[in-house]
This record gives C-alpha cells, sequence and structure tokens, in this order.
C-alpha cells in the first residue's frame, strides 16, 4: 500500500513537499516516483527515483522539484520549489516493487495527492 501526503493549496512561486510511504511486507523496492494529472490530461511522470540514487525528471520541473528516497522508512519525498500554475493537479505516486509473498515485481500506485497553486 502506498500512503501519499503534504498536497494543499499554494501560491504561485511558493513551495509543497510531498511525501508517499510504502507499507506492507516488502522484499525490494526497484523504482520509486511522482506522476501529475492535471485536469483533463493523461497522467505524466514528474520525476522517479531507482535504485543507487539514480533520479529522472521532467523537463518542466528540472531545477525546481527535487526527489528523494528514504529506504529505511520505504518513503518517497517531492519538494517542489516555485510552482507554478500549471504544476496544479493531482499528483499520484508509484513504486515498483516486490512483494514477500507473491515474489513477483509489479507497478503499485498510491491514491494521490491534490496540489492547487494559485492566488
Amino acid at each position: 500500500q502506498l500512503q501519499a501526503s503534504g498536497g494543499g493549496l499554494v501560491q504561485p512561486g511558493g513551495s509543497l513537499r510531498l511525501s508517499c510511504a510504502a507499507s506492507g511486507s516488502i522484499f525490494r523496492i526497484n523504482r520509486m516516483g511522482w506522476y501529475h494529472q492535471a485536469p483533463g490530461k493523461q497522467r505524466e511522470l514528474v520525476a522517479d527515483i531507482a535504485s543507487g540514487d539514480r533520479t529522472n525528471y521532467a523537463e518542466s520541473v528540472v531545477g525546481r522539484f527535487t526527489i528523494s528516497r528514504d529506504n529505511a522508512q520505504n518513503t518517497v519525498y517531492l519538494q517542489m520549489n516555485r510552482l507554478k500554475p500549471e504544476d496544479a493537479g493531482v499528483y499520484y505516486c508509484n513504486a515498483n516493487l516486490v512483494p514477500r509473498g507473491s515474489w513477483t515485481v509489479g507497478d503499485y500506485w498510491g491514491q494521490g495527492t491534490l496540489v492547487t497553486v494559485s492566488s
């Protein structure tokens, strides 16, 4: 299970920090990431972080957003700075992981957290 939090209302230019914790019996997490879905649009990758802390960012957030991961807590963070109105929408966390028991790698999604950027 993935539990996301940290969304809210922020003015343009402001900052938010999103968190997503993976719970349950997990053998290994290969990659965790954040996706953004604006109203009426498809879900798109914002940033992800893989084993060895290899990161990948959408061009639109480079220099403004930072993804990080706490392996001990199975948690991924997204620090969002200099937010723009176009950053508004629902942010979903995603994890590619292997659960104990099934031992089958799969993609899991959190419930989404809403970010509103408005003055």
